[in-house]
């Protein structure tokens, strides 16, 4: 049955949903109501799901909800945003499932992120219900972390896997901000990126997938990257960008962005893109951009172009995501990764080489302190996918090692760090097509 919903926020839920019969749904905590499935990307003209959450008091709250004692998280950038920024793309069909997602995992996880001091959040409508079940989590926990604790960065313009359910008109702009504001319960959000702009600007490269380093040198004009020639649109979608930023700055205008900018896979496309904007009228550069799956084991590129993003784009804040490279750097990769098989082979290798060693954590372990260690020498936040609190306890604890280890142990991670970029060698700094 397909509800006509009602918003129900996570504090005050009144147990029912008034349904298109005009009965009276009664629900047992917790509970979605609205969408025959919460897997699907939810148009924006649809109806939209309702998560219903016990009260603060029923949400369990034991020492795995509980941060351990340590060194607090640090601050990097323009934005002072905090090392591990908290990726709720994990609150979505893409990694978990209706049971996950309708639990208080989300929420318990929510909170003990918060108490650990991660406090900005990234998720965006193309991860299905995540902007509803992390605004559901944050209005539950509203009494002990106030809207004015921690930041919000969502997306806008993407609504399905291909091109044509991509929407960037300024119409369809304004009125997916507007969503997010409903979602999140907030009259304001702290960033809001383009989706994937690679989907709808012209294609300007030589190539769509290998390794793309050349474009800042002996390529740069087959990639749209000359000096003198950074203001060139190049068909009608990079004129679609640019009208698409110009409404995210009539709504930074208004107060209900604060900052604005694109994500995307290429990354000499997002440096074009970059370039573009900022010498376009108004002439102002983008706030912030993330790039995802460039900044680990496998490929490292954007330590190669982050000076051009900074000194010749002028971007306030480059975010990367992704330490893991979206499961590839993990005992079992998804099927649906779009990586080559060399890749994943180099990967299967990587994998029996911290199994043999046996280092504590595996891959994932390797793969998470390789990024943060990254981040931090270039000023980078990381973005990591969050499903639950062990993942939190993970995640910070790796973080903390870094900064605690000991020379001994700095020197067993840099040789197993060695070992594991040895594996990969001939697919270093590979990237896949995007589209």
């Amino acid at each position: 049955m397909t509800f006509r919903v009602t918003l129900i926020t996570a504090r005050a839920c009144a147990n029912y949903l008034t349904c298109t019969q005009n009965k009276l749904c009664t629900t047992t905590h917790p509970r979605v109501l609205g969408l025959d499935s919460i897997k699907m990307v939810i148009a924006l003209d649809s109806p939209q799901p309702v998560y219903v959450l016990p009260p603060l008091f029923d949400i369990p709250d034991t020492d795995e909800d509980r941060p351990k004692s340590g060194l607090a998280l640090r601050e990097v950038g323009v934005l002072s945003l905090p090392e591990i920024v908290f990726g709720a793309a994990s609150f979505s069909g893409f990694y978990n499932g209706d049971d996950h997602l309708t639990s208080t995992i989300p929420v318990r996880t929510v909170r003990l992120a918060l108490r650990y001091g991660i406090n900005v959040f990234d998720t965006s409508p193309y991860y299905g219900p995540s902007e509803i079940v992390l605004g559901t989590a944050l209005k539950t926990l509203e009494p002990d972390f106030p809207r004015s604790s921690y930041r919000l960065m969502t997306k806008c313009g993407r609504f399905g896997p291909k091109a044509e359910d991509f929407d960037y008109s300024p119409r369809a702009i304004r009125a997916c901000v507007k969503r997010s504001l409903e979602r999140f319960h907030t009259n304001y959000l702290d960033a809001v990126y383009l989706h994937d702009v690679e989907f709808i600007c012209a294609s300007v490269q030589p190539r769509t997938s290998g390794n793309h380093i050349d474009a800042l040198s002996s390529e740069n004009g087959e990639y749209g990257l000359l000096e003198g020639h950074e203001a060139n649109i190049r068909g009608p979608g990079d004129q679609i960008i640019l009208d698409a930023i110009a409404e995210l700055r009539k709504m930074k205008e208004e107060g209900i962005v604060k900052n604005i900018g694109i994500t995307g896979y290429p990354l000499p496309t997002l440096l074009r893109l970059a370039l573009l904007v900022s010498h376009t009228t108004p002439f102002e550069p983008l706030d912030v951009i993330l790039s995802y799956s460039h900044l680990n084991l496998q490929n490292e590129t954007l330590s190669a172009f982050l000076p051009h993003f900074r000194e010749r784009a002028h971007v306030k804040q480059l975010v990367a995501a992704s330490p893991i490279n979206m499961g590839l750097l993990t005992p079992s990769p998804p099927k649906w990764h779009p990586a080559s098989e060399e890749s994943r082979d180099a990967s299967r290798l990587a994998h029996d080489i911290c199994v043999k060693e046996e280092w504590a954590g595996g891959l994932v372990d390797v793969a998470l302190g390789f990024a943060y260690r990254r981040g931090q020498e270039l000023g980078l936040p990381t973005v990591v996918g969050l499903s639950q609190p062990r993942e939190v306890h993970e995640n910070i604890q790796v973080w903390r090692a870094l900064q605690e280890q000991t020379a001994e142990k700095s020197k067993e991670r840099a040789d197993i760090e060695g070992r594991v970029l040895g594996a990969f060698k001939d697919v270093q700094g590979w990237s896949w097509a995007s589209p």
